[in-house]
């Protein structure tokens, strides 16, 4: 009973002000930087396969711009189930406003940041999902991903990329190397009380025996 007390406090105690401008200074940037970069260079190169004449550098890993579409998800996966992605960015985004502001996962800036970087790339895609974009095939509106970073290692592209991809690629890192930490702080307390049980058994049984 007193743990659940704990934890309802826990969760209705106010978060720490700077979370919010964490978390919506890099939802915001993000979104902006990934928005204005891919206008730039789209409105530049041109659609479709439009390409930049030059690599900035081309040696065993090559760095280019080349326009793509990508009508899935990240790497080119689920080719053609546009909508279906789009339908899981706007869960996404409810899942991580209502983890961080509601179940409080923002006392943690890590997380903050994490998320921050997750929601930033979400918003930047489904921009993109919906066709706000502008970008037509054949006279209808085309619902995809613009893309357009291109890296070539050893003569093997990687698929063509963004900025929001970036961005979410890192906050699911964060979030990963959040899980290892938070396991392995769990599990060091339970080895230590293993400990301590084996010494006082270990104390009780010479006790015994020299009785």
């Amino acid at each position: 009973m007193p743990a659940e007390v704990g934890s309802r406090e826990l969760i209705m105690g106010p978060l720490p002000r700077n979370r919010y401008v964490w978390f919506f200074t890099l939802a915001i940037l993000g979104l902006v930087l990934d928005l204005v970069s891919k206008q730039l260079v789209f409105q530049q190169l041109g659609y479709p396969h439009g390409q930049r004449a030059e690599p900035f550098f081309s040696h065993w890993v090559t760095f280019t711009l080349v326009t793509s579409v990508n009508e899935g998800a990240l790497w080119g996966i689920g080719q053609g189930y546009t909508w279906i992605f789009a339908l899981l960015s706007v869960v996404a985004i409810v899942a991580v406003s209502v983890w961080l502001f509601v179940y409080k996962a923002a006392r943690s800036l890590w997380l903050t940041i994490a998320l921050g970087l997750i929601m930033s790339g979400t918003l930047g895609n489904l921009f993109d999902r919906v066709g706000l974009h502008g970008l037509t095939r054949n006279g209808e509106p085309l619902y995809g991903v613009r893309d357009f970073l291109l890296f070539i290692f050893g003569g093997w592209p990687w698929p063509v990329f963004n900025f929001a991809d970036c961005f979410l690629v890192s906050g699911a890192i964060m979030l990963g190397v959040q899980a290892l930490l938070t396991d392995e702080m769990a599990s060091e307390p339970a080895d230590s009380a293993r400990g301590q049980s084996g010494a006082v058994d270990t104390d009780s049984a010479g006790t015994a025996t020299t009785t």
